[in-house]
């Protein structure tokens, strides 16, 4: 019998960790996520220790996975992180609306 163990973290925004853990997490370089951070994809828990919210180990890993599938170069890498976070923004706003006036939003065709 083999005994298998897994760690399991909770990703929010109580605990913190270093951008050294987020460089070995993503596999960027501490340059690229820096650059994140100067583009105001990310904002660091404390600027002297350079510490940041967990929840940020799922930022820098869809950076990592854009870079490498799209060949992205720094500043291709930030515009399309920036796109996609103002669609989540835009997704979260259009439920918020459709959850206080759903009939209003349906097309035409649908309506009762």
């Amino acid at each position: 019998m083999t005994l298998q163990v897994t760690h399991a973290l909770w990703l929010n925004d109580s605990a913190v960790c270093s951008i050294e853990h987020l460089v070995e997490v993503s596999g960027l370089p501490r340059e690229e996520i820096e650059d994140l951070v100067e583009n105001g994809l990310m904002d660091p828990v404390d600027e002297a220790a350079r510490s940041f919210h967990l929840l940020h180990v799922v930022t820098v890993r869809q950076a990592r996975r854009l870079r490498d599938d799209f060949q992205l170069d720094r500043n291709g890498l930030a515009l399309a992180m920036t796109l996609l976070r103002r669609i989540a923004s835009l997704e979260q706003a259009l439920l918020a609306a459709q959850s206080r006036h759903p009939i209003a939003l349906l097309p035409k065709e649908k309506l009762p």
